[in-house]
């Protein structure tokens, strides 16, 4: 029996699901453009990106993955924090959006086998989103680099911070690296990728996605050293270029990595230290310790989180934390017991990537990119379906007549 092919209008859903994790927040556009009208589109595609997944799967039919197992685990404890209203009634309507986000990829998990098929999605829908990023810098520079962000590149047709921008452009960059290794794709393809994907990146300033892109291709390619010759050479130049520029351009570097901030900024993570001691030094109950006090906003005194940790630990208590560090260790785990392969590279480039960036960026307790990668990850860690076999049991076989030579008519 053949594998059964993943539909082409799987690629919508998936770039559905990312439009819907853009967020509703972010600098000023060129044109103005009212939050509710942008929360109505992102809802909007979402509930499409449901009913396509429900469309295209009417039977319901899944394959177990751990990873969304727990994440619906986390979905339930979720709903018993919000319940209390402590966040207001937004509390429940985020419990919906995170309800509807699991759903679809409880649909989509029928075709997780496929995982290079969903890499592909995953890299045109994000060089689409910095498509719109690069076009806002070419209409306008002075709003795609203002002076409220110190310069750096953010969005100036759709409201997205450099956060997100250089989150978008590590992860396509480090995927695109991956396939060029694994040979599925070209260099002209590739390089039209990440060539402008590293201008943007480096527009944004962005440390947490430069960190976490280099550690997680080492990671990644790494995993391949032993079994693919294009790793190696990779690896070899890539030290050879870090040596150089570690050498030649250290200033430069430090210049662009202090972003002109001091010590003392510097030392506090641009001042999210503060805003983690006051969450912490927070009084709570013990209801609240356990399930948080429901989802919010990811932030505390109406200053941003910043720590995926931290703001699990504020809207969904202890057990959200352990909840999430059981899929990242359960994904992590499974990486690490595969066989090596360009697959098992994607998924531990993405793994590492998420759980660095964790550190100083808030995602892995709602709806959020993060968990789209995660969930990327997941699809390439998935096991292939076992065709069934067309032969007959034994029970049933019925045995072949021998002919008799004597009774034989000539």
């Amino acid at each position: 029996m053949e594998k059964e092919r993943t539909p082409k209008i799987i690629g919508t859903v998936w770039g559905l699901l990312i439009l819907n994790t853009l967020g509703s927040a972010g600098a000023k556009t060129i044109v103005p453009l009212p939050r509710s009208l942008i929360q109505m589109v992102t809802m909007g595609a979402l509930v499409a990106a449901f009913a396509l997944a429900l469309l295209v799967n009417p039977r319901v039919r899944v394959r177990p993955s751990a990873y969304v197992f727990v994440l619906t685990l986390l979905l339930a404890t979720s709903v018993i924090s919000s319940a209390h209203l402590e966040s207001g009634f937004g509390a429940l309507f985020r419990c919906f959006r995170l309800t509807l986000f699991v759903g679809t990829l409880w649909l989509l998990t029928r075709w997780w086998d496929d995982g290079m098929t969903f890499v592909r999605h995953h890299i045109r829908m994000y060089f689409a989103v910095l498509g719109s990023v690069a076009a806002g810098l070419v209409v306008s520079p002075g709003a795609a680099l203002p002076d409220l962000y110190g310069g750096r590149l953010v969005g100036a047709l759709w409201p997205l911070t450099p956060p997100q921008i250089g989150q978008y452009a590590a992860v396509i960059i480090g995927l695109t690296v991956l396939l060029l290794m694994g040979g599925h794709t070209d260099r002209k393809s590739a390089a039209l990728v990440i060539v402008p994907s590293l201008v943007l990146l480096g527009l944004t300033h962005t440390r947490t996605a430069t960190l976490g892109l280099l550690v997680g291709l080492a990671l990644a390619i790494g995993s391949l050293l032993l079994t693919s010759t294009a790793a190696r050479r990779f690896f070899s130049w890539a030290v050879v270029i870090a040596t150089v520029a570690a050498v030649g351009f250290a200033s430069l570097l430090q210049t662009w990595f202090l972003r002109g901030q001091s010590k003392e900024n510097f030392s506090s993570l641009t001042g999210r230290a503060k805003v983690w001691d006051a969450l912490l030094a927070a009084p709570r109950t013990t209801g609240e310790q356990l399930f948080g006090v429901g989802l919010g906003d990811k932030s505390f005194g109406g200053l941003p989180i910043d720590d995926s940790w931290l703001a699990v630990y504020n809207e969904q208590g202890l057990i959200g934390v352990g909840l999430v560090a059981v899929f990242l260790v359960v994904l992590g785990g499974v990486a690490l017991l595969r066989p090596p392969s360009l697959q098992r590279a994607c998924a531990i480039f993405l793994i590492s990537y998420c759980a660095l960036a964790s550190y100083t960026e808030a995602g892995l307790g709602d709806a959020s990119p993060y968990l789209l990668h995660l969930a990327l990850a997941a699809s390439l860690l998935m096991t292939p379906a076992e065709a069934p076999s067309l032969a007959l049991p034994e029970a049933t076989r019925r045995p072949v007549p021998r002919r008799d030579r004597r009774t034989e008519v000539r």
